[in-house]
């Protein structure tokens, strides 16, 4: 395990706080977020794509994305598409960046059976290395636990190991 590895704890029950350290500039970790062709190349979990990335990045601005399994491997999960939603409500460039995240269909209308999630990403400049702080809120704990059943903490480690390699080429 290297010393980067993600640390996660949860906070009056319905918060879930993801810290990382990446060996990369803060500027450039930040664009990680903000750019769809950094973004296709490193969003979701390990065998999974982004064939769809519509990215309006400011402050009232959507990201209509759709994650999609290419690995044979993960069974029942291939060809699997979901879609989501995010709606920008406040970017600091490059320290914050403060969104409302939503499972969504292909026309970008929310599904409101699936909770939705308050996040607030924090870039903290450790010069020449970035700390990656995400809080995010739910609207109950049982909204927490129902997508930690769905292995989200698993899926946003890989997510975030993709993240690391995409630096690391990158950079």
């Amino acid at each position: 395990m290297s010393n980067n590895a993600m640390v996660s704890r949860v906070e009056n029950d319905r918060v879930l706080v993801l810290e990382r350290v990446f060996d990369a500039p803060r500027d450039l970790v930040f664009k990680m977020f903000k750019e769809p062709e950094h973004l296709k190349r490193w969003w979701g979990p390990r065998g999974w794509e982004l064939p769809v990335c519509n990215i309006d990045f400011r402050p009232g601005g959507v990201w209509h994305f759709c994650m999609k399994c290419v690995d044979q491997n993960q069974g029942q999960f291939y060809g699997m598409e979901s879609w989501g939603k995010v709606i920008y409500k406040e970017i600091v460039e490059p320290e914050t960046i403060i969104y409302t995240d939503y499972f969504s269909d292909a026309e970008g209308n929310t599904n409101e059976t699936m909770p939705s999630t308050e996040v607030t990403m924090e870039f903290i400049d450790l010069g020449g290395k970035t700390k990656l702080v995400s809080r995010a809120e739910y609207v109950s704990a049982e909204a927490l636990k129902k997508v930690m059943d769905m292995g989200m903490l698993q899926g946003i480690t890989e997510t975030w190991d993709r993240l690391e390699e995409r630096l690391n080429k990158v950079k």
